[in-house]
């Protein structure tokens, strides 16, 4: 019988618990999931209906006011809310996925594959990141789809360097070398013994993947590079820099509600990432990488 992995804390919610910054992101990020989810029955009215007058003030029947033409501000908040967490979600899986299978067959087949891949990852860490992301959204056209592709073939390596790091301290465990005497064949030590190991890091390297999905999201869409017809929190901003807001005195309710809940996102998946982190970073764990 093949050994299977072995020494590896099985990662659990009291992680979590036992951090209360990442106890206190946890919460945050259910309070907002839960928004998104029941968006339909939290929204107040149809968040592309005229329902009140341009510019009205928050009071009886609007909590946080109008825009522009009419609409109700909270509850193309609320809209927002899926839409600006089903971008972070998404986009962090698709970088997720794709560093970890980069990290995992550089780090376990070595050599020429190994070489070529890193050196393909470093090219990619250091292209200027913020002109080349406007550049392909603007190329590509503005698309709710678009933008999570961006985003993801431009976050994969910084994850792929840190899952390979892992790997390599993971090849030469004893289990490891037990499964490969035993005549093993390269696929299943990567699937059976190696992938179990670097789960818990890909799951902090999600986090913090997502976390900077949305800021980007809402920084592209606030230059206007993101969906026009989508609801998220970065479009609001864009319209409301575009149509007045600063000049009305309106951006107390039209532009510090979502400024405020994209930093609330970005500090939930920050505080849960970083107690995630702590747990399972390879540069916190003094283990001898073999050649």
């Amino acid at each position: 019988m093949i050994p299977s992995a072995q020494g590896k804390r099985p990662m659990s919610l009291k992680v979590l618990f036992d951090n209360p910054p990442g106890l206190i992101g946890v919460v945050l990020l259910v309070m907002l999931l839960g928004i998104a989810v029941f968006a339909p029955q939290l929204s107040p009215y149809n968040p592309d209906e005229r329902v009140g007058r341009p510019f009205q003030r928050p009071g009886e029947g609007h909590l946080l006011g109008t825009n522009d033409i009419g609409q109700d501000i909270l509850s193309e908040i609320i809209w927002g809310t899926r839409a600006s967490l089903t971008i972070g979600v998404v986009t962090g899986m698709l970088v997720t996925v794709a560093g970890t299978t980069v990290g995992l067959v550089a780090g376990c087949t070595g050599g020429t594959v190994d070489s070529l891949l890193m050196r393909f990852t470093d090219l990619v860490l250091i292209i200027p990141f913020l002109p080349l992301m406007i550049l392909l959204a603007a190329f590509l056209g503005p698309s709710f789809y678009n933008l999570m592709l961006v985003i993801a073939v431009l976050m994969w390596a910084r994850p792929a360097r840190i899952i390979r790091s892992q790997v390599l301290t993971l090849r030469c465990r004893t289990y490891v070398e037990a499964a490969r005497a035993a005549g093993a064949s390269s696929g299943r030590i990567m699937v059976r013994h190696i992938l179990p190991g670097v789960l818990p890091l890909a799951v902090a390297q999600f986090v913090m993947s997502a976390s900077m999905a949305i800021l980007i999201e809402a920084s592209l869409s606030f230059l206007g590079l993101g969906d026009p017809v989508q609801k998220s929190w970065g479009s609001i901003l864009y319209y409301a820099q575009a149509r007045g807001a600063f000049l009305t005195g309106a951006w107390l309710w039209w532009v510090l509600p979502p400024g405020l809940l994209i930093t609330l996102t970005v500090m939930g998946f920050a505080m849960t990432g970083f107690a995630l982190d702590r747990y399972v970073n390879p540069r916190l764990n003094r283990r001898q990488v073999c050649g």
